[in-house]
């Protein structure tokens, strides 16, 4: 517990004053605009979105905005608002299959149903500094400006059967269908997370969870830390619809469209007792166009089953207890960053021990010189 301290208002309404001149830097040039945060940093406000757990790019962006760019402090004032919304019921799970797809690739098959799309994508850039930003003025953006192929190309949408149906009919990967009775998933973010954790709250905790944190830990997946072998079944982007079911109307309405990253990673398994040697999966979901972080989702959950799937626990990205306590960047910040706070009673505690040792280590050092001292005097008087 920590006693408020006062006297320090005028201070921290100074403060205050200061952050709100430092995020708006030189007055010269013109204000970011939320809108241009929405539409020009996408990608973080995907992030913000996903560990934020609300789906709203005008919020991310505004959070981003208000964050002065630091996206976790982003993230933290996302869901402190989320905590503020009213909640009116729950959606019906979405169908990816039958997403809008924008980008779609698999390194499984060359040749899949649907075909490889690559869309936006860093992956097949040089990682050059493009100075030419640094002009000033913008290209066009209206849709003359667009080539008329790929306004072609955003027009078509076509159903893309899933990667993993190439294995399935061949019976090579596990198919992971909810079982008849299997209970309703928990809500996280109105529960706290509690052990044993179902697959069901490991997934919504690794979406929630610190994009960096899961980066590391699947990066150490790939090292040798969970002794399994992934393979990228499929990554796909686009936009798929959500529907929830209205008493009023007795059926699902849609109510609107989101952005969503999905990832099916594909893992080598022995098999254990009757179960032969297959394939399985791990699997990530992310907000807006949030590969690297829906990728590392999957191989984290893949680690995480471990036990499930009777393999030997040798290492902490196996350990659910320990991955799931410290993905959360909310939590970890407020953690690391109450250090700033007074510790003033704590520490004259510590200071005054560490005193008293020093002061008592101090007299046993003494006393024992003047021991070895009379010892040696009594040597002499010996000889």
């Amino acid at each position: 517990m920590y006693v408020a301290v006062k006297g320090g208002e005028r201070a921290i309404e100074a403060s205050w004053r200061l952050l709100d001149k430092s995020r708006r830097g030189d007055t010269r040039l013109a204000e970011l605009s939320v809108a241009q945060i929405r539409e020009q940093l996408r990608l973080a406000v995907a992030r913000v979105m996903t560990e934020g757990s609300v789906y709203d790019e005008e919020l991310a962006a505004l959070a981003i905005k208000q964050a002065a760019g630091d996206l976790v402090e982003a993230i933290f004032l996302l869901r402190a608002y989320r905590t503020t919304l009213p909640r009116f019921g729950y959606t019906q799970a979405i169908d990816t299959e039958a997403m809008e797809v924008e980008r779609r690739i698999s390194a499984t098959f060359k040749d899949v149903p649907g075909g490889q799309l690559l869309g936006a994508t860093y992956d097949y850039t040089q990682r050059l500094l493009d100075f030419a930003l640094l002009a000033e003025g913008d290209a066009e953006t209206d849709a003359a400006a667009t080539p008329a192929s790929i306004q072609a190309a955003q027009c078509e949408v076509e159903a893309m059967p899933r990667v993993v149906t190439l294995l399935d009919k061949e019976g090579l990967i596990e198919q992971e269908r909810p079982a008849p009775d299997a209970p309703e998933p928990g809500d996280l973010s109105r529960e706290p997370l509690a052990f044993p954790a179902s697959r069901a709250t490991r997934l919504q905790n690794l979406a929630r969870g610190d994009e960096g944190f899961l980066l590391a830990m699947g990066y150490a997946t790939q090292r040798g830390y969970a002794h399994t072998h992934p393979f990228a079944g499929e990554i796909r982007f686009g936009t798929i619809a959500v529907e929830m079911e209205l008493d009023e109307l007795g059926e699902a309405v849609e109510i609107g469209d989101i952005d969503v990253t999905e990832c099916q990673m594909i893992n080598q398994f022995a098999g254990s007792g009757e179960v032969p040697p297959t394939f399985t999966q791990g699997y990530g979901l992310a907000f807006g166009h949030s590969e690297r972080k829906a990728m590392a989702m999957a191989l984290v959950d893949r680690a995480l089953r471990a036990e499930e799937l009777g393999e030997t626990l040798a290492s902490p990205t196996q350990d659910i207890e320990f991955m799931l306590s410290h993905s959360d960047n909310v939590e970890a910040s407020g953690f690391v960053q109450h250090l700033k706070l007074p510790h003033y009673v704590d520490f004259q505690s510590e200071l005054e021990l560490v005193r008293r040792l020093r002061a008592q280590h101090g007299a046993e050092g003494q006393d024992q010189n003047q021991g070895k001292s009379q010892d040696h005097d009594q040597q002499e008087q010996a000889a």
